[in-house]
């Protein structure tokens, strides 16, 4: 059956070229879109720089800095310019990405004009909040994203435990849509020895990578204690620690940490270049609700180190493609790391499969059941031979 297109509006208060994993999810879903030959049109902050108006596909609105996340901003427009422009062209179904004052507002509007409305529950935003001496407030955040994610028609998750977290929360009609991977972006041949030389060390030596964002809600304590627990397990063997990421956590992290090398954010090529020339990943975070991370080490072919939740849970077998801990169990996860680095064929056979495994889950399936769940709220009524009822305005 030769299904018709979909006009879709994606709102989203991040988007590529910043560096987070709901702006690298979005890009790779809107990409997979318009293969697929949808017609997406986008509603998002004006970004640092740029000059380019708004048209009929793009609306840039205003944007305000995020609070301890520099280069993050929150969307901000009225609801009527939004129900002016989708009266105008009425789209049939709209993705909100994020839920600040821009997803409020596009919640509003699409409520207004009866445009079904699919969710994503990117970011868990009431746990970072106790991070930040904002605990009263996690609670009244809590209500918040309930009530927000129960006013539209799905809400999609990256991982069956927030999933699962959410259904117990009374978060209701929650559906599972995963994450992939670029495998051939991400790819053990880009290991560098120059940039490891840079590093200070030599391919029998330890690269143990971090990639993330450089702040309090990562656990990165955690990746500092499991570090020189390694070192001092393994006296013969020289170690560095190389964190690439930026945020509000390095200054203190390079006081704490004068022998690590501090990379600073890094995309594309570049990105995955670093990743290639490490050997083992921890990845300390219990905030995650998937974790793109995880799946661009294992593509790169390391060891990877995580709690048994998120992304973890879903693509790592202990033992078999890396190494998992009971979330919070601190001394488990720095075991996990010492025992992967015990036997040096176990390390190889380890990295070796965390690359097989990820080689197979691409992007492709993903958008596809992706538009699955665009069609079901957009296209609620369409009928075996692809012909379409007329929608009410």
């Amino acid at each position: 059956m030769n299904r018709p297109t979909l006009d879709i509006c994606l709102v989203s208060e991040t988007f590529p070229p910043e560096i987070n994993g709901v702006a690298n999810t979005l890009g790779h879903l809107l990409d997979g879109l318009f293969q697929r030959g949808h017609r997406v049109r986008l509603v998002r902050p004006r970004q640092s720089g740029e000059t380019a108006p708004s048209d009929d596909d793009l609306l840039l609105v205003r944007g305000w800095p995020l609070p301890g996340y520099p280069g993050l901003q929150w969307g901000q427009v009225s609801m009527h310019r939004l129900l002016r422009r989708w009266k105008r062209q009425r789209p049939d179904v709209l993705y909100i990405a994020t839920e600040g004052p821009l997803g409020l507002a596009a919640l509003r509007a699409a409520r207004r004009l009866k445009i079904p409305v699919v969710s994503g529950f990117h970011t868990n935003f009431q746990q970072y909040s106790a991070h930040y001496g904002l605990t009263l407030f996690s609670r009244l955040l809590d209500h918040y994203l309930r009530w927000f994610h129960n006013r539209s028609h799905l809400t999609l998750v990256p991982s069956a435990s927030q999933c699962l977290e959410l259904r117990r929360r009374d978060f209701e009609r929650v559906e599972l849509l995963m994450r992939g991977v670029d495998s051939r972006l991400f790819h053990p041949v880009r290991r560098c020895a120059e940039l490891r030389s840079a590093w200070g060390l030599d391919e029998e030596d330890i690269a143990v990578l971090h990639v993330g964002r450089l702040a309090p809600e990562k656990n990165l304590g955690l990746l500092a204690h499991g570090f020189a627990q390694l070192c001092a397990n393994h006296p013969q063997r020289r170690f560095r620690l190389v964190l690439v990421g930026d945020g509000p956590q390095r200054e203190a992290l390079q006081q704490d940490l004068p022998d690590a090398v501090f990379c600073g954010s890094q995309r594309g090529e570049e990105l995955a270049r670093h990743y290639a020339s490490g050997d083992l990943f921890l990845f300390p975070s219990l905030s995650e609700t998937f974790g793109n991370v995880v799946l661009e080490a294992q593509a790169s072919g390391l060891a990877v180190v995580a709690f048994d939740q998120a992304a973890a849970a879903q693509h790592i077998r202990h033992g078999y493609n890396g190494a998992l801990a009971m979330p919070g169990d601190e001394a488990a996860f720095c075991d996990a790391a010492n025992w992967l680095l015990e036997d040096h064929e176990r390390l190889r056979r380890v990295r070796l499969n965390a690359r097989r495994h990820a080689s197979r889950q691409g992007w492709p399936a993903i958008v596809e059941r992706f538009e699955e769940h665009l069609y079901a709220a957009g296209r609620p009524a369409e009928t075996a031979n692809g012909a379409l009822p007329h929608q009410q305005p």
